[in-house]
């Protein structure tokens, strides 16, 4: 059974982060968007977060619509593992008429204040002048959807994947500079390039099988990933690192305005110590 296929396909994953202290951490509150959503093409079956040290946990919508699990910590501990389990039912999206948005539409004010959230330029998808200039050449005499496929072209033309070449605080300015990037940069500057010309674009986060044709069982070593929707008259999701529609093999956890309203855990602690971070992710067919 390939991806693709026109029945559910079911896919376990599970999302382990270890935080190793340097010296013992007093206490410390953490929040967590690991669990995938239910929406019209994805079935989320079984969702839970298991921490070590245990602890009790408050689950909550933030205001992007994303599930979170946020828990204390109050006593000293020298280690943090969270794992995020899931078991998922995804299909293809289902064929839709052509969108039909029109420039006349995106440079509308009422337009422009309906999708200000996803229009507004965050810290990681500030322009520089010259990716203004290429997103108003790249606008000259395409439609807005031509220009949203013009823009995840040039954006996988132009940054090369190359894991561990940027951090969770590097800007698409900065990624574009280098030349270089992960899933993370090419959705950040594909999301300026989208805004700069007025078509709003918001970041999703959540996991890629890698390998379509695993058997079923098989367990694979698997990714966080990133990609973008675009509006176009109805929100249309690119995915610029792959330069492959957003299908079964694609599961949304979460979305925002760019990774900082969506990273895996965020949270404090008290104390002095240091810390090293270590994830793993692994996805299983299951049919």
């Amino acid at each position: 059974m390939a991806f693709g296929a026109d029945h559910p396909i079911r896919m376990r994953i599970e999302h382990t982060t270890v935080y190793e202290y340097d010296t013992p951490v007093l206490s410390s509150y953490n929040e967590a968007r690991l669990l995938p959503q239910t929406e019209e093409r994805q079935l989320t079956l079984e969702a839970m977060i298991r921490t070590d040290p245990p602890a009790s946990q408050l689950r909550y919508w933030d205001y992007w619509g994303t599930q979170v699990v946020s828990f204390d910590l109050h006593q000293m501990h020298e280690r943090l593992t969270v794992i995020g389990r899931s078991v998922v039912e995804t299909v293809p999206p289902a064929a839709l008429p052509a969108t039909d948005l029109t420039w006349e539409q995106v440079d509308d004010e009422r337009f422009k204040d309906a999708f200000v959230e996803t229009l507004t330029s965050t810290r990681m998808t500030t322009p520089a002048p010259e990716l203004v200039e290429i997103a108003r050449s790249l606008r000259v005499g395409r439609t807005p959807d031509e220009y949203a496929a013009a823009v995840v072209t040039y954006v996988r033309e132009t940054l090369r994947y190359r894991a561990g070449s940027t951090g969770v605080n590097t800007t698409a300015v900065e990624a574009w500079a280098a030349g270089v990037g992960v899933c993370q940069d090419l959705a950040h500057l594909a999301m300026l390039l989208l805004r700069c010309a007025g078509i709003p674009a918001r970041y999703v986060s959540g996991y890629l099988h890698p390998r379509p044709e695993a058997a079923i069982g098989e367990v694979v070593h698997g990714e966080s990933h990133a990609w973008v929707e675009i509006w176009l008259g109805r929100w249309v999701p690119a995915d610029p690192t792959n330069g492959v529609p957003v299908g079964p093999e694609h599961v949304v956890v979460a979305r925002g305005r760019d990774y900082s309203d969506v990273p895996p855990l965020r949270g404090l602690y008290s104390g002095s110590a240091g810390s090293s971070l270590q994830v793993s992710v692994s996805v299983q067919r299951l049919r």
